[in-house]
């Protein structure tokens, strides 16, 4: 094989070249099968060969394959917006599509400022997140994230942003404490960094409903992001919620949000929008938001030159379409609860595995040295690469992550399978992510 010229995500690791997709497999150059137990990183939800999604890319692209969108909208971007809209949670009314997760979340900060300055508040500047979340790897996104490895080389170039602390009971929720009564004190550290920052000038609260990679598939507990909301309304706080992993259908509802009954004043999502058969992801914002732009300077200052691109947008529409005219999304909690009582069943008595947690088609499992200490393992054993190399030499596809406590030490593997997989593919699952937790181990 001649020496590739592709910049790869780790120079030193020689990647198998994928050659095909069938539906929740990826085949290799050798023929080699792998059961993608993660979605690639939760964006697979119809598996990889799906015959609709890739006829409506096919007639999009021999009709229309861009229009730049300070001339003209599209057909596929109206109809995903308006399908978006429809389905959304609260007053969201308004779609801004954009090629990933990431330029979603730069599109929602930037807007939320604009909000204040248009409403006559420029002094509101300051953004709160979250210890232990991830929001993207741009220099605005990677501000707002609380993953400090990622962060950590690139501390000199990112904004201010407070991190407050995550929702994650399995490690911070003392004993003696009720889920419910953990949940309001954390919530309350939302205003007491509000206060400390000035009440009039913190523009938005930037959450992720389930917590993806950085954690592995953490919900919030009970009360959690109600009183989150009642915060944010009580000192004029946007509330954006990061759904570009754990949104669209992948806990068992269209917007992650719902199982916690709030609405949020934007959403961003990605990843299962387009199920990696184009990139696309969206910033949706609440009426409110739109009018007050909409009546200040009409314009909004951002923008990227694929915004709505018409091939990625009728994927999308193809992808939502698929979701809720086949009963997937409903389906998704029925095959989480297999999946975990399975997970549960194999590893649940295993004396390195601290918690099993997540929502429907989104799990985490944590691995500990020590189970009743909850003690992670330390991070030079590199516990979380070795599962990931293991599961896939087993045929296994999953999303093991380091530093989950605090961003050096901790291990977690993430699952997010396709939602067309069935309840015997499950088996295989959990039985070969078992054998790779076995391999990956430290003896003794």
């Amino acid at each position: 094989m001649s020496r590739s010229h592709v910049f790869p995500r780790h120079t030193k690791s020689a990647l198998p070249t994928a050659v095909a997709g069938d539906g929740c497999y990826l085949i290799d150059a050798k023929g080699k099968r792998y059961f993608d137990g993660s979605g690639g990183a939760a964006v697979s939800c119809l598996g990889h060969s799906d015959a609709e999604v890739v006829r409506a890319i096919q007639e999009q692209v021999a009709q229309l394959a861009f229009a730049h969108t300070s001339f003209f909208t599209s057909e596929p971007a109206e109809a995903l917006a308006d399908l978006l809209v429809a389905n959304a949670p609260g007053d969201i009314d308004r779609v801004y599509f954009v090629s990933g997760g990431s330029e979603a979340t730069e599109a929602a900060i930037k807007l939320a400022r604009q909000y204040h300055v248009e409403r006559g508040e420029p002094q509101r500047r300051h953004l709160i997140a979250r210890r232990q979340s991830y929001h993207g790897n741009t220099l605005g996104a990677l501000s707002a994230g609380g993953n400090a490895w990622r962060r950590a080389q690139f501390a000199p170039l990112l904004i201010e942003v407070s991190h407050i602390a995550p929702c994650y009971a399995y490690a911070e929720k003392p004993d003696d404490e009720s889920l419910e009564d953990y949940g309001l004190r954390v919530a309350q550290e939302l205003e007491d960094e509000i206060l400390r920052l000035g009440a009039d000038s913190v523009m938005a609260f930037i959450a992720e409903p389930v917590v993806g990679a950085t954690l592995g598939a953490v919900p919030a507990a009970p009360g959690y992001f109600q009183r989150v909301r009642e915060i944010c309304d009580r000192y004029g706080v946007l509330l954006i919620l990061d759904e570009v992993m754990c949104g669209m259908g992948r806990t068992g509802h269209l917007f992650a949000c719902e199982a916690d009954g709030v609405e949020p004043d934007i959403i961003c999502i990605a990843k299962g929008l387009g199920a990696g058969y184009q990139p696309i992801g969206a910033m949706l914002c609440s009426k409110a938001i739109y009018e007050t732009i909409e009546t200040g300077t009409g314009f909004f200052q951002h923008g990227h030159t694929y915004l709505g691109h018409p091939v990625a947008t009728a994927a999308g529409l193809a992808v939502v379409r698929a979701l809720l005219d086949r009963g997937l999304v409903a389906g998704v909690s029925a095959l989480g609860d297999k999946l975990d009582a399975a997970l549960r069943q194999a590893l649940g008595q295993h004396p390195n595995i601290g918690d099993i947690r997540g929502r429907g088609l989104f799990r985490g499992v944590e691995l500990v040295a020590d189970r009743e200490t909850k003690t992670p393992f330390d991070p030079g054993l590199a516990v979380a690469a070795k599962i990931k190399k293991a599961a896939q030499e087993a045929g296994l596809i999953c999303y093991p992550m380091s530093g989950t406590r605090d961003g050096r030490v901790g291990d977690h593997v993430l699952l997010a399978p396709p939602f067309i997989m069935t309840d015997a593919q499950i088996p295989e699952v959990v039985s070969k992510l078992e054998l790779a937790i076995k391999q990956s181990l430290p003896k003794g």
